[in-house]
């Protein structure tokens, strides 16, 4: 398939349109078909690349390869399949067609031929032409951090679904219209980018928050900011062009200059990069040191209350290379970020919270203006990429700023712990009645390795550490923290079951028997949390039901996952009797972006089809602490005045479950 889109000619049967309607439609909605094809162009190009790139798709829309076309006036072109509508709902297929070429451009951006090596780039001969801007960067104005963080997820999803959003969402086509429109363009598998796409726009944000954001100013490649080059890379270029040109006259050598001028792809400094970051932000000077002592006297005991510690926090060259790294994200730096973490350059100098050498590596841990964590790390020797990693801290509290991890290797964490951190130790949750044992600290904070949960894929064990706060500033205060694979471990918590009559009760340690007991059997439901940016989960036992045909009772448990950005995740799970007090519980059902099992969520109802000892199978139901009745329907009938119900059914019983509250309010049911 060729990168260039051909020239507009007649190409087979059906409606035709002149040349100079389909410019008209073009000029009239030039904002919106640029903002589409800045959306689907490949953000690896970066900012400034990927503006001029909008622009030349656009302009290339009508013409091509204008020599093709020596009368454009009789010139006439099939209209598209897939219509397109105004905002006052008449078709336009002029505008159509225009956009189809559009994204059709966008999508052939950087495609390589099949004949090209899969490692390299595509050769500038095949890539589509675009203005030339030289001595200034253009960049669309920022936005907020919601902003950065979709930008962030679209860079991690292919470009028929950036497309794909951008049809949906900006020009409000339906799916179908969507699926055609991509298929005409040349993707392969059209329908699986538009469902791809719906699931962008509802998994974190709402449609129309989504919306809101693709229309802001952070993807409008019209209203651009300026910024110098790299004043200083120039200067050096004009030098060594100079110098070559000697050279060349001089010896004749132009194979060996060839050879030796591999600067262009070098980062820009990190002199130059200061004249472009405020504040004095990248000053390893300014960088802002809390006392020692101070987590001691103050109110606000989180991350801006570490002092800095590590053998190297006055190796101002180290604290160069982080900030200039963090400011320049070379091309060869392997970036991780949690969820909804912004990766722009500090506004301010950061908090310096570590600077030291663990594991094979020197290390860096900043925190940026209360919201985020980040972490430096490059390789003590034999060469190798540096690392940067995001994470989002806002917010964070005594247990939430309680540990960062330090050094990853193998199948172990280092963490560097609080100055608040008085006793640490290391349990396996899956082992309840296992005492959990020391682990040892040095004299900078960081631990010795730590097991990471799951690191084999499996579930046989699951560590955490458990932490004691001082008490200079807490008494007799232990927590649970384990690793999910972001620089700041989640607290666990805990919220037993309801008493008789006693009202609701909240999210406690899970430290006690009762606590270690019920993280047993749910904490393997953690491994599909991983690198969501999870802040902390609970545990609720909002119900207990007698099992029919037996003695024993099982549990009901809610276990919710926050999220630094806020959307939590919940999964409803029912624990019966087992033989082994780590038996995982069975798995009802999830939900995503909701309020339930959380203190803007307490009722809530469930249903599960259960197999008792003797064969027989059972709907079995259950309400939280406020429900005075559960109705289930469907193949199966049963009614209860109260919060749990036990109704004989057929194992392929098809049933719903209905509650209510004491009030009279109905209760949203998860199944």
């Amino acid at each position: 398939m060729p990168l260039h889109p051909s020239p507009l000619r007649i190409l087979g049967s059906g409606a035709h349109l002149g040349v100079k309607e389909a410019e008209a439609a073009l000029v009239e909605h030039y904002p919106r078909l640029v903002r589409l094809a800045y959306l689907t162009l490949p953000p690896a190009l970066g900012r400034h690349r990927r503006v001029l790139a909008a622009h030349a798709a656009v302009q290339r829309a009508l013409h091509g390869r204008t020599q093709h076309l020596p009368h454009p006036d009789r010139e006439r072109i099939p209209a598209p399949r897939s219509g397109a509508r105004t905002g006052d709902g008449r078709q336009t297929p002029a505008y159509a067609l225009v956009r189809l070429r559009v994204v059709r451009s966008a999508l052939a951006y950087g495609r390589r031929p099949r004949w090209w090596p899969a490692r390299a780039p595509a050769p500038a001969t095949l890539r589509p032409s675009g203005p030339v801007v030289r001595g200034l960067r253009l960049f669309p104005r920022a936005g907020g951090m919601d902003e950065f963080a979709l930008d962030r997820t679209l860079a991690d999803v292919p470009a028929p679904v950036r497309a794909a959003l951008g049809l949906r969402l900006l020009e409000a086509l339906s799916g179908d219209s969507t699926a055609a429109l991509l298929a005409e363009a040349g993707v392969a598998d059209p329908a699986g980018a538009v469902r791809a796409a719906a699931h962008l726009a509802v998994d974190d944000h709402d449609h129309d928050h989504v919306q809101r954001m693709l229309r802001s100013d952070e993807f409008d490649p019209c209203t651009v900011q300026t910024r110098p080059g790299d004043l200083l890379r120039r200067r050096q270029r004009v030098r060594a062009g100079v110098t070559a040109l000697l050279l060349l006259a001089v010896a004749g050598g132009g194979l060996a200059l060839t050879a030796g001028s591999g600067t262009e792809d070098t980062g820009p400094s990190v002199s130059a990069l200061r004249r472009t970051v405020p504040g004095g932000a990248l000053d390893p000077a300014a960088l802002v040191r809390t006392p020692p002592g101070q987590w001691a006297d103050t109110s606000r005991v989180d991350f801006t209350a570490w002092p800095p510690r590590g053998g190297r926090t006055d190796d101002r060259a180290l604290l160069e290379r982080a900030l200039g790294t963090w400011a320049g994200r070379p091309a060869d730096t392997a970036v991780t970020a949690t969820p909804g973490t912004a990766l722009v350059p500090p506004a301010e100098p950061p908090r310096l919270l570590f600077a030291g050498d663990v594991g094979g590596e020197a290390v860096v841990l900043f925190h940026d203006r209360g919201v985020r964590a980040v972490r430096y790390a490059e390789p003590l020797s034999g060469g190798g990429a540096s690392v940067l990693d995001f994470a989002r801290v806002d917010d964070a509290d005594v247990t939430t700023a309680a540990a960062i991890a330090v050094s990853r290797s193998g199948s172990a964490t280092r963490f560097l712990l609080a100055p608040w951190v008085a006793e640490s130790a290391i349990r396996d949750l899956l082992a309840p009645g296992t005492p959990a044992r020391s682990l040892p600290v040095d004299e900078n904070g960081v631990t010795a390795a730590v097991p990471r949960p799951g690191a084999g894929g499996g579930c046989a064990s699951w560590p955490a550490m458990q932490l004691r706060s001082s008490e200079r500033i807490v008494e007799k205060h232990a927590f649970l923290v384990t690793d999910l694979g972001e620089l700041a471990p989640v607290h666990l918590t805990h919220t037993p079951r309801p008493g008789a009559g006693a009202p609701a009760r909240q999210p406690r340690e899970a430290t006690g028997t009762d606590g270690l007991a019920g993280w047993a059997r749910t904490a393997c439901s953690l491994r599909d949390l991983r690198h969501s940016g999870v802040r902390a989960v609970n545990d609720w036992h909002f119900a207990r039901q007698p099992l029919p045909g037996t003695r024993a009772t099982a549990d009901w448990v809610c276990t919710r996952a926050d999220t630094w950005r806020g959307p939590g995740r919940v999964l409803v799970q029912f624990v019966p009797p087992a033989a082994s007090p780590s038996a995982p519980a069975a798995l009802v059902s999830e939900h995503r972006n909701t309020a339930l099992c959380s203190r803007f969520g307490q009722h809530v109802a469930a249903g599960i089809l259960w197999r008792s000892p003797v064969g027989g199978w059972y709907v079995l139901a259950a309400g939280s602490r406020a429900v005075r009745r559960v109705e289930v329907s469907g193949s199966v009938h049963g009614v209860s005045d109260g919060p749990t119900l036990a109704v004989r059914a057929r194992q392929d019983a098809a049933f719903r479950v209905s509650a209510v509250l004491s009030d009279g309010g109905s209760v949203p049911t998860m199944r």
